[in-house]
C-alpha cells in the first residue's frame, strides 16, 4: 500500500480478501454442517436449522447501524476484528447448541438461537467494514478485480472448510463436531488478525477521522441522510430485488432436476457443481475484463452488472421452457450459463458497491455501505422461503412439476429484467459527477454478493 496515497496493491488486495476466506469458513459450518446435522444425525424438523439461518439473515438489519458506528470512530479495523471475533464465538457456541440439541432439545435451541444471532451481527459488522476499507483504498481501475478476488476468496473458503471439515469430523460425534468446529473459528480469526494487521495505518486513520469529525454522528440523522439521497435510494431497491431473483433459485433447482429430468441425488448434486463453476468463472471474467486497460469505472461496472441480471433472465426463462422438453434440453449447458451470468452479475454489484460508498457527504462511507448489505441480506433470507413456496403454491393448481416449476423460474426471470430496468432508470437519471470519500471522480451511473453472510 502507498503511504502517499493509501492505494492498496495487489498484496493489500489479497490480504484484505483472506477475512472473506475466514468468514466463509464459519459460517458454511453453521448454515450448511450443522443444517445437516440437525436434520440427520438429530432427525429434528428441517423448519429448525431453516429459521436459525434465517435468523442470521435478519440481523443483519443492524448492518446501517454497525456501519455508522465505524464511521464515528473513523478505523474500520476495530470493527473488523470485533466483528470476526463475534463471529468465531458465534460458531463455537452454534456447534455446542447444536450437540446440546441430542439430549436436551429446548435448551439447546435456545443456545442456538444465541449462537446464529452472534453469527449474524459478527458477520454483519466485519463484513460491511471490510467492503468499506476495501472501497476507500482500492484504485478505482483495480475494483472489478478487488471485489472478483473477495468473493472468490470467500467461496474459496466455503470450499476449503467444507472439505476439511468433512475429513476431520469421521467418524462423526457431536463432540468431533465442536472441536472441528472451534478449531476452524481460532484459526480464521487469527487469520483474520494477520490480514488486517498494519493495512489501515496511522496516516489513514487520522485522514478517516477529519472526515468523519466533521458530520453529524447521530445514528438516525446519518441514516435519514442516506436514504434521502435519491440515488442511494433507488440503488437500495436495485440490490434488494436482484439480490431476491438471484437467490430465489438456490433451493428449487436441484429438486427440479430431479423431479423433471429424473436426476438422481448425485447427478442433482453434480449439477449444483456445475452451476457453481460457472459462477466462479463469470467472476473471473468480469475481474480480468474490468481490470483490462483500467476498464473498472461505475459506467463499465453498471454495463456488466446489466449483462448479468439480462442473462440470468434468458437463462431462467430457458429453464422454464426447457422443463416442457426434458428427453431434449441441454439442462447442464443451461445451468451453467445461468452460473455464469449469475457470476457476472454478482461481482459487478459488489464493485458497484464499492464504487457507490463514498459518494456524497463524507463520513457516511459505513451507513450506505450497511445499507445496502441489509438489504442484500434480507432478500437473500426471502428469496429461498418465496421461492420454495412459490413451487408448493403452484403445484396446488397442478400435476404437472415442470410447469409449475418453470412458472417461478419464469417469475425470477422477470424480477431480474425489473432489476436491470432500474438500473438503466437509475443511470440515466443521475445527476453531476459525485467526488468518494477517497477523492475519486464518481461519474453519474451506478450498478451494483453475494452472496455473504
Amino acid at each position: 500500500m502507498s503511504a502517499a496515497s493509501g492505494t492498496l496493491g495487489w498484496a493489500g488486495i489479497f490480504r484484505l480478501a483472506l477475512v472473506q476466506t475466514a468468514l466463509g469458513s464459519i459460517i458454511v459450518l453453521a448454515t450448511s454442517t450443522m443444517n445437516r446435522v440437525m436434520v440427520v444425525e438429530l432427525a429434528l424438523p428441517a423448519l429448525v436449522p431453516g429459521l436459525l439461518v434465517a435468523l442470521h439473515h435478519f440481523v443483519q438489519l443492524l448492518r446501517p447501524r454497525l456501519g455508522h458506528g465505524s464511521d464515528v470512530g473513523g478505523r474500520r479495523t476495530p470493527w473488523i476484528v470485533g466483528g470476526m471475533a463475534l463471529l468465531a464465538l458465534g460458531g463455537i457456541t452454534a456447534s455446542l447448541a447444536t450437540a446440546w440439541m441430542a439430549t436436551d432439545r429446548f435448551a439447546g435451541m435456545l443456545l442456538g438461537i444465541a449462537g446464529f444471532l452472534a453469527i449474524g451481527v459478527g458477520a454483519g459488522a466485519a463484513g460491511t467494514s471490510l467492503l468499506v476499507l476495501m472501497a476507500k483504498r482500492v484504485d478505482p481501475a483495480r475494483r472489478a478485480a478487488a471485489a472478483t478476488i473477495a468473493w472468490v476468496m470467500m467461496i474459496a473458503g466455503f470450499i476449503v472448510t467444507a472439505g476439511l471439515a468433512g475429513h476431520f469430523l469421521e467418524p462423526f460425534s457431536t463432540g468431533r463436531l465442536v472441536l472441528v468446529t472451534t478449531c476452524v473459528a481460532c484459526l480464521a480469526f487469527v487469520v483474520s488478525l494477520l490480514a488486517v494487521r498494519g493495512v489501515e495505518g496511522a496516516a489513514i486513520a487520522r485522514e478517516t477521522v477529519a472526515v468523519a469529525g466533521t458530520e453529524h454522528t447521530d445514528f438516525r440523522a446519518a441514516l435519514r441522510e442516506a436514504w434521502s439521497d435519491e440515488q442511494a435510494r433507488r440503488f437500495t431497491v436495485f440490490v434488494f430485488v436482484s439480490m431476491l431473483a438471484y437467490s430465489a433459485q438456490d433451493l428449487i433447482l436441484e429438486p427440479f432436476a430431479g423431479l423433471v429430468f429424473g436426476m438422481t441425488p448425485g447427478e442433482s448434486t453434480q449439477l449444483a457443481g456445475l452451476q457453481n463453476a460457472g459462477v466462479l468463472l463469470g467472476m473471473v471474467l468480469v475481474g480480468l475484463l474490468g481490470t483490462w486497460r483500467g476498464r473498472s469505472t461505475p459506467a463499465a461496472l453498471r454495463a456488466w452488472c446489466l449483462v448479468g441480471c439480462v442473462a440470468s433472465a434468458a437463462a431462467l426463462f430457458a429453464l422454464a421452457t426447457g422443463g416442457l422438453a426434458p428427453q431434449r434440453w441441454p439442462l447442464r449447458a443451461n445451468v451453467f450459463a445461468l452460473g455464469l451470468s449469475n457470476g457476472v452479475f454478482a461481482v459487478a454489484a459488489i464493485g458497484s458497491m464499492m464504487a457507490l460508498a463514498g459518494a456524497g457527504r463524507g463520513g457516511r462511507e459505513g451507513v450506505r455501505m450497511g445499507l445496502w448489505g441489509a438489504a442484500q441480506a434480507i432478500a437473500f433470507a426471502a428469496g429461498g422461503v418465496l421461492g420454495t413456496a412459490a413451487v408448493d403454491l403452484a403445484r396446488q393448481f397442478t400435476t404437472d412439476p415442470a410447469f409449475a416449476y418453470g412458472l417461478v423460474f419464469a417469475v425470477e426471470a422477470v424480477v431480474f429484467l425489473w432489476a436491470a430496468a432500474i438500473a438503466i432508470s437509475l443511470g440515466r437519471e443521475a445527476g453531476a459527477p459525485a467526488t468518494t470519500g477517497a477523492g475519486v471522480e464518481l461519474q453519474p451511473s451506478f450498478s451494483m454478493r453475494a452472496r455473504a453472510g
